[in-house]
């Protein structure tokens, strides 16, 4: 190995983490839009309202939410909506007879005596906008197949239940209801992507912490409401944020996503109702990021990229020209984000070499060192030990080798009745994992030493898990057809893909997740 920061050990660098930072992202996957018209709507609507250059961010994110239009979207941003669609609505059909996902149904019926007008998914039962959105955010976070934004954050689990249980009351179109996903994505990832590992050190979790604004973003749009009533809604998503790290460390089951998801509709109906927002709420000296992240000075005390600090005015920059929500990626196996890319990466590197398991003496993956103290280096779980067990980094490694991938319909671990492979569980304990500061988030350098003293290497971007809306059906169909069969899910399939030609779209794919 060479450079400076390779190869520390684990505690070791521990001790000087704060101020080193980690490492950095994955490359940009911003992409400019020609016409900048959803930018210019920013700018028009302060004009407009008397207001100068120095809009608060609420502000400046509400002037964006309200003036989009479906028009204002390039077409990968189109495209990644309809994908993220598609895999939470996946993902809930994963998830549909989970434990969470049938305590989370019996607590609402019970909680709210069967009344409503919002659809649970996959069963039908009626519920209150509030109570579907919370039910189906368990059912979809229950069935693994979640999105990822960078790590820790999971904007789909949060917004799509927020956007169908609103889409399917108001009848909104199929067009309106991508807007509407994107803007919660946008806003979601904005606000979170240099501040996750720091809100994480501060013993919150990320992703109901930023998931509410994101849930919220995508139900005020989809209402209607105006600028000022999407400032009103962020300024009440900032009372409303909540999520925990102890409950997880100490043997419970964290409240997260659905929760989020079920406070943006309070908050979305606070301020469609006229309760009044203040205008910092998110940067102000008592606001959202001085509560969350310690300062209102973008001080951090980890991040992604090395830095130790972050702009706040950059975070509202290019808003409608650069996307940063085309930096999700699709989790598809049902482990945490940073092992996917161990599984795919470590099946291609053997395929390419025609590397069998008997060949194998020893595996190395080089990778972020953040990967290796989850969810956060201040208070890792009992289980981030570095110590390949099942469901550890090594564990996804040995899979990829012994054989070529990892069953897609599987959970992070055997389920009843299912046994591990004898060859997995005998590489796994030959797979070392060596934390770097700085190298690519979910792109580990994996090495395969041979029998025969030989060495193959290959080094992940980052990038492996983010595609287009076509491979995203194809690698997502198993789940689909393992739930309610290959002609339905290939209906709801193209259900997503036309979503812009489509009237009363959430409604059309919440029918289309009940089994026939």
């Amino acid at each position: 190995m060479d450079g400076s920061d390779e190869g520390l050990g684990r505690r070791t660098f521990l001790k000087t983490a704060a101020a080193a930072g980690t490492a950095p992202l994955a490359p940009a996957l911003f992409t400019a839009h020609p016409a900048a018209a959803a930018a210019a709507c920013v700018a028009e609507s302060g004009a407009a309202n008397g207001k100068d250059a120095a809009m608060s961010l609420s502000r400046q994110f509400a002037a964006f939410v309200a003036g989009l239009r479906y028009e204002n979207l390039p077409p990968e941003v189109v495209d990644r909506a309809k994908g993220v669609a598609l895999q939470s609505l996946a993902s809930a059909l994963a998830g549909r007879n989970m434990p969470a996902s049938r305590q989370a149904l019996a607590m609402m019926q019970e909680e709210e005596a069967g009344s409503g007008a919002a659809t649970v998914l996959c069963h039908g039962n009626q519920l209150t906008k509030a109570g579907a959105a919370f039910v189906n955010a368990e059912m979809i976070f229950a069935g693994g197949k979640l999105d990822t934004f960078r790590m820790l954050t999971h904007p789909g689990t949060a917004i799509l239940p927020a956007a169908l249980a609103v889409g399917e009351v108001t009848s909104c179109s199929g067009r309106l209801f991508l807007a509407a996903i994107a803007a919660g994505y946008e806003v979601m990832a904005r606000m979170a992507a240099d501040f996750i590992p720091t809100v994480m050190s501060r013993g919150f979790h990320a992703g109901p912490v930023f998931g509410i604004f994101g849930a919220a973003i995508a139900a005020a749009k989809i209402q209607g409401l105006d600028e000022d009533q999407v400032n009103g809604a962020i300024s009440q998503c900032v009372n409303l944020a909540a999520g925990n790290l102890e409950g997880a460390r100490s043997g419970g089951r964290p409240l997260r996503e659905s929760a989020a998801a079920r406070n943006a509709l309070l908050a979305v109906a606070m301020a469609r109702h006229g309760t009044p927002g203040g205008e910092t709420v998110l940067e102000g000296e008592a606001g959202f990021y001085h509560a969350y992240a310690g300062n209102n000075r973008g001080e951090l005390r980890y991040s992604f990229t090395g830095d130790n600090r972050a702009d706040l005015t950059k975070i509202t920059q290019n808003l409608g020209r650069d996307w940063m929500l085309l930096e999700t990626l699709y989790r598809i196996y049902s482990t945490a984000g940073f092992n996917i890319a161990h599984v795919d990466l470590t099946a291609r590197l053997c395929d390419e070499h025609d590397i069998r398991y008997e060949d194998i003496d020893r595996i190395e993956a080089m990778v972020n060192w953040f990967e290796t103290e989850y969810p956060s280096p201040l208070f890792p779980a009992p289980d981030s030990d570095g110590k390949p067990r099942v469901g550890s980094t090594q564990y996804f490694t040995a899979w990829g080798a012994a054989r070529r991938g990892y069953p897609l319909l599987r959970g992070a671990a055997p389920g009843p009745g299912e046994n591990d492979p004898p060859e997995v569980l005998d590489l796994m304990r030959r797979v070392t994992l060596i934390p770097v500061v700085r190298h690519t988030l979910f792109g580990p350098r994996i090495t395969i030493f041979t029998n025969n003293g030989r060495s193959f290497t290959k080094e992940g971007t980052g990038r492996e898990f983010i595609w287009d809306f076509e491979e995203q059906a194809r690698r997502i169909r198993p789940i689909g057809e393992a739930n309610i069969g290959g002609a339905q899910f290939a209906e709801l399939v193209d259900t997503c893909r036309h979503l812009d030609s489509l009237d009363g779209a959430a409604r059309t794919l919440i029918s289309l997740t009940m089994p026939r």
